[in-house]
């Protein structure tokens, strides 16, 4: 299930960068977290697919996204400056950002290569 996330909860559950400085991710699984707004017609086209991702891994990733509109503060801890950005974050490894509305496979192929995870 796709969740949609507010600073407080994004605090909690992928990065803390009020406490820490450097990236200390606080999932215990690797995440999708998708910046998007309403009024963008690609980021329309990409929920659907990151729906379909979520329920095809179940509870090997989490997948969340993050209105850039009601959170402006997440948006520039992170330098949305286009949307949709993703934000790749493997458990162990520093995370990777990517623009633009991604196709399926090229999301699927992300996950098992950064994210090592699979089907």
């Amino acid at each position: 299930m796709v969740q949609n996330l507010t600073k407080a909860t994004f605090l909690e559950k992928v990065f803390n960068y009020e406490k820490n400085k450097e990236w200390t991710f606080e999932g215990t699984k690797p995440a999708i977290i998708d910046f998007y707004a309403d009024w963008c017609a690609p980021c329309k086209m990409l929920a659907p697919i990151l729906a379909q991702l979520s329920e095809e891994y179940g509870d090997k990733i989490a997948i969340y996204k993050i209105n850039t509109e009601v959170e402006t503060e997440l948006a520039a801890a992170f330098d949305i400056r286009s949307i949709p950005s993703m934000l790749f974050c493997p458990v162990n490894e520093d995370p990777q950002m990517a623009n633009g509305a991604l196709p399926k496979a090229q999301l699927e192929q992300i996950i098992k290569d950064v994210l090592n995870v699979e089907k």
